[in-house]
């Protein structure tokens, strides 16, 4: 059964390059997957299933290139490299990256996205707890998150030669400037800063009971608001 789960992978994969979302039919991927339909429903459950899978499948390579990216001692030139090499990533998977973020879920993402989020989230986090975080740790990764896919998504729109990648190195510093500080926030960096470090390192504490915990990042939340 797992020889067939790869080959169901293996072609609707090859027809969502070929032809986008609607070309994955299972009549399609049942004939070139030399399965049964019933195959693919048990495997898969339904086609938006099977879509999932295709998606993780297929974005595995990109999350394995970006967990394996080696961090350096300056978290803010790291989302740079992560930002470029997500961008780079959409710009040859087009029907994939499209796939996962070009029809967004109200109330829910599909497992890639989710996957990819929490990638981002721990990058947004090395930041927070180097103290150059000027916003709350989920407003910066959403604001990151939202202008990476918008800057991805315009640009697999434009015929290749019409991709100027200058406009994401543009989005991608504006964004950095919003949401860092050029330098640790240290001695006097302000409230709103001196919270967002603590919050970050407010789990590594055992001083704490959880219920204090709790109640502190609470207090910290509203200061770097």
């Amino acid at each position: 059964m797992d020889g067939a789960r790869e080959r169901i992978l293996a072609a609707a994969t090859a027809l969502l390059a070929e032809g986008g979302r609607e070309a994955v039919s299972t009549r399609a991927v049942s004939a070139a997957a030399g399965v049964q339909a019933p195959t693919i429903y048990r495997l898969f459950g339904d086609k938006q299933g099977l879509l999932d899978a295709v998606a993780s499948h297929g974005f595995a390579t990109y999350l394995t290139g970006k967990t394996g990216l080696k961090p350096t001692g300056d978290p803010v030139a790291d989302l740079r490299a992560g930002w470029d090499l997500h961008v780079g990533f959409g710009l040859a998977n087009p029907a994939l990256y499209a796939l996962v973020y070009g029809e967004p879920r109200p109330g829910g993402s599909p497992p890639a996205a989710v996957a990819a989020a929490e990638v981002l989230a721990g990058q947004i986090h090395r930041i927070a707890a180097a103290g150059r975080l000027r916003l709350p740790e989920p407003r910066a990764a959403f604001l990151v998150h939202a202008a990476g896919c918008g800057t991805t998504l315009s640009l697999i729109a434009l015929p290749e030669p019409a991709r100027d990648l200058t406009v994401s190195h543009l989005a991608r510093e504006a964004v950095i400037t919003a949401i860092t500080t050029d330098t640790p926030a240290a001695p006097d960096p302000g409230p709103a800063a001196a919270a967002v470090a603590l919050r970050a390192a407010l789990p590594q504490t055992a001083a704490l009971t959880p219920h204090e915990r709790g109640l502190l990042g609470e207090w910290l939340d509203r200061i770097a608001r």
